[in-house]
């Protein structure tokens, strides 16, 4: 196996376990992106605060898509799967 099909696999694996990682990498290059297109309209604002705002922008979008993955895992591991368990006791 060449190491890119093994990358290839390790991310699809990982976007298996936490596909809120793909999505905020999504977002983070959507962000980017919107922002180097307006950098041409942005008047008499500094470079550097508008490569600030672009920034935060995109990290912003990515910890939250790090938050909302956190908490579905959270709401996973211990709302559904015990509620399962107890069904599963409950048949026996």
């Amino acid at each position: 196996m060449s190491d890119y099909e093994e990358n290839e696999s390790k991310f699809m694996r990982k976007a298996k376990e936490n596909p809120f990682v793909p999505v905020g990498m999504a977002g983070f290059f959507a962000i980017v992106a919107w922002r180097l297109m307006k950098m041409k309209n942005r008047g008499d604002t500094k470079m550097s605060v508008h490569l600030i705002h672009m920034r935060v922008g995109a990290q912003s979008f990515v910890v939250g898509a790090i938050t909302i993955g956190v908490l579905y895992s959270m709401y996973n591991d211990y709302i559904v799967k015990p509620r399962e368990e107890q069904k599963a006791l409950k048949e026996k």
